[in-house]
């Protein structure tokens, strides 16, 4: 087992009671060191749509639908054991019997009604209420406006929750949906108990430790400093194999590494590729991983006065040469995607799409055209919130400075000062994250109506809001086909709103007397089957 440092154990008083730990418990407390752990300092899924969030959610809560993250993601039975199609706007599922929040009760429709109602839509007029029955105290506790958008922009077209009986339910959409399993298996939709919510004091700490029904309950939060988990021994899957899992936030890396090697930290996560052979010189270690499926890009705000002209966000995307980037910051270990898509998407797949080429030539010539004058473009820049963050960014500058693009960095310490409506927003760092393999997953989770791009107010079309419409409604795959391409034409070519570098890849170093095995997504899996500790 190993030992929590003392620093870490007694750095502050706990804010929540720590459950008591089960004498003779042989079970492995270990301790994970993390670039961040919430960028909301919550924890409810909605609130906290982040690659860091994501990392974390599976272990506490769990959707109807599960994804195979540690294979091809694919989807697969999660709290619900089957699912049918009534018809192209309606999808029933089987509840799985037994399962306990980590409050003790049982899991029953009534739950998931109220996850997909008040929770997600408040009580006021909200869509997917369903049936439920809104239990005294949830009323009080309306989610914020963040969460309501979010949960909007997952669920467009859901009209209601039909309970048929204590373990069956029905997902009622307005209209034809041919994703709505993809949708249902998103983190926003997890199951989440409707007690716990209604007895909780108020939004803030309900946010800060939502009951679910996952391997592991969240029993300590000290924002920007640590998160512990606790065994869930009434777990439907099996008795969690940690007894405890703590989350430690270390900024740098070095620090992570350094914390690795001393002991303090039995895993560290966010390793960049220049540090991967650092950390496997020592034979007591190794690091795991592989591109995501994630992809990163650069955001444009076309508010911004000299970007409000297409032709120069079509020269800044010319003058990245994307395979240097990936050559020289992530030493071949991560691809370069064809547009904001991945191969994942089968059908839907579009592989004779093609990135804006790398072209000076024709960078100058668009800035000639637009009759840019060298004007300075501000790159809003977070320090490494996204592994080789600050290194790319100051790459792209050089690149867009050989094009004759005048982009200057400014650096901003959180999301908020970054997509802040203050004059100068102008360039950031952002990724997309495809839960499900369909572009209703990806490129829609940001682009379109209700999405963060259109409540920035840094890029939105009209025409690209009615062509996305009409594909979360069509039914006929070449028609699907066809409008994707037209949502890619729109978004990378016409109108440019960001410019796609590579995929992400995640690196995580570990003891190598740890068996353990890395997702394909940036879940971490702690469940049984997935970690062993050798004698």
């Amino acid at each position: 087992m190993t030992n929590i440092s003392r620093r870490a154990l007694f750095a502050a008083p706990t804010l929540l009671a720590m459950p008591a730990i089960a004498q003779g418990d042989d079970r492995p407390t270990l301790t994970i060191a993390v670039q961040k752990l919430s960028n909301s300092n919550t924890f409810e899924p909605p609130r906290e749509q982040s690659n860091v969030g994501f990392r974390i959610h599976g272990l506490y809560a769990e959707q109807l639908v599960g994804t195979n993250w540690l294979g091809n993601a694919d989807l697969v039975p999660g709290l619900a054991t089957a699912w049918r199609r009534r018809d192209a706007s309606t999808l029933e599922l089987t509840l799985r019997p037994g399962v306990r929040f980590h409050d003790g009760r049982e899991m029953t429709a009534e739950d998931v009604a109220f996850s997909f109602g008040a929770r997600l839509f408040g009580t006021q007029g909200s869509s997917g209420a369903g049936q439920s029955t809104v239990l005294a105290g949830t009323a009080t506790k309306e989610p914020p406006a963040e969460v309501i958008a979010v949960s909007r922009r997952t669920y467009p077209g859901l009209a209601r929750i039909e309970i048929v009986d204590r373990h069956t339910v029905r997902f009622v959409n307005r209209s034809p949906d041919v994703t709505l399993e993809g949708r249902i298996a998103q983190s926003v939709g997890a199951i989440l108990s409707r007690e716990a919510f209604a007895a909780a004091p108020s939004w803030l700490e309900w946010g800060r430790a939502p009951v679910g029904t996952g391997p592991y309950r969240i029993a300590e939060f000290r924002p920007d400093t640590a998160l512990v988990m606790e065994a869930h021994d009434a777990y439907w899957g099996g008795r969690p194999p940690a007894r405890r899992l703590r989350f430690v936030e270390v900024p740098e890396v070095s620090g992570r590494v350094n914390g690795l090697f001393s002991g303090e930290y039995d895993f560290a996560c966010d390793i960049p590729p220049d540090q991967i052979s650092v950390v496997e010189r020592n034979s007591r270690f190794e690091v795991l991983g592989s591109p995501i499926n994630n992809i990163r890009k650069l955001a444009f705000d076309k508010s911004n006065p000299v970007l409000a002209d297409a032709r120069i966000r079509r020269a800044m995307s010319h003058a990245i040469d994307r395979q240097v980037l990936v050559d020289t910051l992530w030493a071949g270990r991560t691809v370069i995607p064809r547009g904001m898509q991945l191969e994942s998407y089968g059908a839907m797949y579009l592989p004779d799409w093609e990135n804006p080429r790398f072209d000076l030539a024709e960078a100058r010539r668009l800035l000639r055209e637009a009759n840019y004058q060298g004007q300075p473009i501000t790159y809003r820049l977070l320090n490494n919130y996204y592994t080789n963050q600050v290194a790319s960014g100051q790459i792209a500058v050089e690149m867009w400075r050989a094009a004759g693009l005048n982009v200057q960095i400014e650096m901003m310490e959180n999301f908020a000062q970054v997509t802040a409506r203050t004059p100068g927003r102008g360039v950031r760092d952002w990724s997309n994250t495809s839960i499900f393999g369909d572009p209703v997953a990806g490129i829609l989770r940001s682009f379109g109506p209700r999405t963060e791009a259109e409540r920035t107010g840094e890029w939105s079309s009209a025409t690209f809001n009615e062509t996305s419409a009409a594909l979360e409604t069509e039914t006929d795959l070449t028609r699907r086909r066809e409008l994707f391409r037209r949502l890619l034409t729109i978004l990378e070519r016409e109108d440019p709103g960001y410019i796609v570098l590579h995929q992400a890849a995640a690196f995580t170093a570990k003891r190598k007397d740890i068996q353990w095995r890395a997702a394909k997504g940036w879940a971490m899996v702690f469940s049984q089957g997935n970690l062993r500790v050798r004698a």
